[in-house]
Order: C-alpha cells, then structure tokens, then sequence
C-alpha cells in the first residue's frame, strides 16, 4: 500500500510520514516545494502517476491573521488545492484524509463541540476551511469522480492547537521556550481549547484506515479541555519553571485582526466509537515536556 503525504516537512506531515513508515507502508512524502497544492492540473498528475491506496493532505494556511488582509490566498491552499487533491485521489481509487480546525465553530458553546454541531466560522481563515471541508466531503465537488465504495472513504479530521514534532513553532512549545528563556509568557485565561499533539493524532489517522472506519467527520484532539491559561501553568510546573511569570491575558486585551472562538473544545467521542482512545492533553503535554 503506497500512502502519499502532501505537506510532508510540515508540524504535522512530518510526524505523519514517520507513523506510516513505521509501520510498513511504502510513503511518498510531498514538500510543498515539490508539489504546488493550488497548482490543479499538477496535483492531477503527480498523484496518479503514485496509484496510491491514500493520500493525506497535511497542507495548510494557517496564518490566521493574515488570513483577514489575504483570504483568496488562504482559500487556495484551504479551500481550492483541498478540491484538486480530493478529485486526484478519487481519480486513483484513492482513500482521501484531510485535517479542518476548531476554528469553523463560533465559540459560543457551553459544552464541546462535537461533528453534528453546525460550523458558524468567524475570521477568513475559519471560512476558508470550512470550505475545505466541503471540498474534501464524500458529498462534495469530489463526489462524481471513482467509485461509491471509495467516496465514502474520504475523511475529515479537525484538529486544534497542534503541538510537538521537531522545531515545532506552536504556543505550546514557544511558551517552552519562553519559560526556559526567563521570558513572562502571556495566556488567555478566556479561551479554551483541546490540544493536540502530532504524534496523537497522526497515530490516530493511521488507526482510523486501517479499522476501514466510516468515512466523514471526525474530531481528533487530545482528551479533556482547558484554558490556556491552565495549560501555561502545568507547563510551568512540569518543565520546571516554578518561578516564571504567567501574565493572564483577555482575548480583548491583545490586538487581533482574525476573531478567535473563545470556547473551542471538542469532543472526541465519535473517534472512541471507532475503539480509538485519544490520551489526555494532559498525559500529551507532560509527555511532550519529558521527550
């Protein structure tokens, strides 16, 4: 079985070439230097010349601000190149597996969200992938190209404040850094998030094709919710800061051009019907901090 990763290099895509090849597939590992995603007719030929059993889009824009002063650039790495690699993997008798965002939710929720929760995206970033989603969806623009059986194979997973990997550049591990650095590290103590660690979740896609699960919408984060103001704290304490200053911030304290859902966890109960158990974020997190 021949599994092809776009966005290889990236947080995520890294992580996801590594879980596959450990365990026996053969991968092809795509850049974003070697395969322009908004590039259709290219995404066409690269992956039928492959014949592969999955593709697993690990591209994305994920810039969010920026996203309000350049959406059409985010709707074609979120959106449109989501429609390309979708028909190309459909073309190939392909499984098709691309990740979404907490952020296609408004915040609003008193409770996690789960995959049945209708999206309400604030910022152009969350409409942008909101879109990739129905790009990616076995009902979507893909729908008409490859068999039925394969259609609905296509998988969807959202993810949320993705952490670890190598040089990873998430809050999570600039607040490491910052901690180690001595620096007063800034937290909101009015959002709350369900954080995910690459190595959780790449380990979870992997298990969700190879039970051949049903296809659709998935949350895939680690378990449990928190504020970031509570994660800067068990960071704090578990890599050993006990000292450092923690400034709690209000999400109306700091300059943001992309609204940001205030409430944002989701639940991962859908995924635990499949026989799939994602760890805690806390187990996640202090893990990550030991690694």
């Amino acid at each position: 079985m021949t599994v092809v990763v776009t966005g290889a290099n990236g947080l995520l895509g890294a992580v996801t070439v590594r879980e596959w090849r450990d365990r026996g597939y053969e991968v092809v590992a795509l850049t974003r230097a070697e395969l322009d995603v908004t590039d259709g007719p290219r995404v066409a030929d690269v992956i039928g010349r492959f014949s592969p059993s999955a593709v697993i889009n690990c591209t994305a824009y994920n810039r969010v601000d920026d996203a309000e002063k350049e959406p059409s650039s985010a709707l074609a790495v979120n959106a449109w190149a989501v429609r390309s690699l979708a028909r190309a993997a459909a073309a190939a008798g392909a499984v098709f597996v691309h990740y979404s965002t907490d952020f296609v939710f408004d915040g609003e929720a008193d409770r996690p969200y789960t995959e049945d929760d209708a999206p309400n995206p604030q910022s152009h970033y969350a409409m942008s992938k909101l879109i990739g989603e129905w790009m990616a969806a076995p009902a979507g623009p893909a729908a008409h190209v490859g068999p039925a059986e394969l259609e609905r194979a296509n998988y969807i997973l959202r993810v949320e404040s993705l952490f670890g990997g190598a040089a990873s550049r998430s809050t999570i591990d600039t607040m490491l850094q910052n901690f180690a650095a001595g620096r007063t590290v800034r937290a909101f103590r009015d959002r709350t998030v369900s954080p995910s660690h690459v190595a959780d979740v790449a380990r979870a896609t992997c298990d969700l094709l190879e039970r051949k699960a049903p296809g659709g919408i998935y949350h895939c984060v680690n378990t449990g919710m928190a504020t970031w103001l509570e994660i800067a704290e068990r960071l704090r304490e578990w890599s050993g800061h006990p000292m450092a200053t923690i400034e709690p911030v209000l999400t109306t304290d700091v300059a943001l051009k992309a609204r940001r859902p205030r409430f944002c966890a989701l639940s991962n109960a859908k995924l635990l019907a499949t026989g799939i158990t994602m760890p805690t974020w806390q187990e996640a997190l202090r893990w990550h901090v030991a690694s």
